[in-house]
């Protein structure tokens, strides 16, 4: 063991309180971002009884890590009880005054330790984190004024980023509402194709196995890089030079409409750097010198659309023809303009605020690196 290292199984035990009562009717899962969700299960005639409870201040995780993005689920429930699934494992903090349950959540954080319960998990159909590798889990335990410490410091970055987040939310809610009042108050009619006003341009992807192709300085953007922001500023893989001239993508500047077509579909974002891209999107730009900031929100309303449309059916792609067969009101070239002039300040401080966040993001990186040197 790790110098001033402690075995994890010391300071937790399981929990096993079922719902025979049906007292909690609140029902969760966990997901692989290591949050409570609002369950997607169809329990319709189903028996809650068995489910088990997790109470506040307690934790649960899926043991099963095979088909799981290389990440195991496991969260910390700081809301009111709930109940999950009887495939997960409950536990909690014997003593909170040895070990705060938010501190041990931070390390359940780690990139690293995602690696570790996939390394340490085994099986022959389901590879799983048992619950006695998890007990088998080391960490650092430092006094618990100091474990408060890096709590509240990892806290007040996230209140800051939730903070910049919501921010966001309502200035990109405001462009919505400009865009309604130009071009929608008047309930246009729906005349010419979308791919009228806007031209649909593709990616590619250079080899993968060509590691002269990869890791450079050029984001490169996928469906995996959407977030809440409407800006993307960092992608989670980069090309070099001689990848892009080795792939069908340009390197799209800065205000580019990304959409994504295949995955998750229908995802938009703008490109806060010039980026490259890969073929499970389209870059979109105005035709005739439609400006920028009014293709992404002339798409948004388009998209949104299309799903209105679709009935609660789901895409499995976007095609160019499902673009081109979608009929449009036409907007006029003078209020895109107009429109373009007046959100330009606000889709700036968005993208101040993404950069921020960004900032603030790798401050928490950092925080967590810093956690198994302590």
């Amino acid at each position: 063991m790790e110098k001033g290292y402690e075995i994890l199984g010391n300071y937790i035990r399981l929990v096993d309180e079922r719902n025979k009562n049906l007292a909690v009717t609140k029902l969760l899962g966990v997901s692989i971002s290591k949050k409570f969700i609002p369950s997607i299960a169809n329990i319709v005639g189903t028996d809650l009884s068995n489910y088990k409870i997790v109470r506040t201040g307690q934790f649960a995780y899926g043991p099963v890590t095979s088909r799981n993005g290389e990440k195991i689920s496991i969260a910390y429930l700081d809301e009111e009880d709930c109940i999950i699934s009887s495939s997960y494992t409950v536990f909690e903090v014997e003593n909170k005054e040895e070990l705060d349950p938010e501190y041990l959540m931070l390390w359940f954080s780690r990139p690293e330790f995602d690696r570790y319960a996939r390394y340490k998990s085994h099986g022959s159909v389901r590879e799983i984190f048992d619950w006695n590798e998890l007990c088998m889990v080391e960490l650092p335990v430092p006094d618990i004024e100091k474990q408060r410490k890096i709590v509240k410091a990892y806290k007040t970055i996230t209140d800051r980023i939730d903070l910049k987040q919501k921010i966001n939310d309502n200035l990109i809610n405001t462009t919505d509402t400009i865009f309604f009042k130009v071009f929608l108050e008047n309930k246009p009619t729906a005349t010419i194709s979308f791919t009228d006003i806007v031209q649909l341009m593709g990616g590619g992807t250079p080899k993968t196995d060509e590691d002269s192709f990869w890791n450079g300085n050029i984001l490169f953007f996928t469906p995996k890089d959407i977030s809440r922001s409407p800006f993307c500023i960092s992608t989670e893989k980069h090309l070099t030079n001689e990848g892009l001239n080795n792939c069908s993508s340009r390197l799209y500047p800065p205000y580019t409409t990304f959409v994504t077509c295949r995955g998750t579909v229908g995802n938009l974002a703008l490109a806060g750097v010039p980026m490259a891209m890969n073929q499970s999107c389209y870059a979109l730009k105005g035709k005739n010198d439609f400006p920028a900031l009014f293709v992404f929100s002339f798409t948004r309303y388009v998209i949104a659309t299309m799903k209105k449309k679709a009935s609660g059916a789901v895409f499995s792609a976007l095609v160019t023809r499902d673009f081109e067969m979608e009929k449009v009101f036409e907007p006029n070239f003078e209020d895109a303009i107009l429109f373009e002039k007046r959100v330009e300040p606000l889709f700036a401080q968005i993208l101040a605020n993404t950069n921020e966040i960004q900032q603030l993001l790798d401050l928490q990186n950092a925080l967590l690196t810093q956690l198994s040197s302590r």
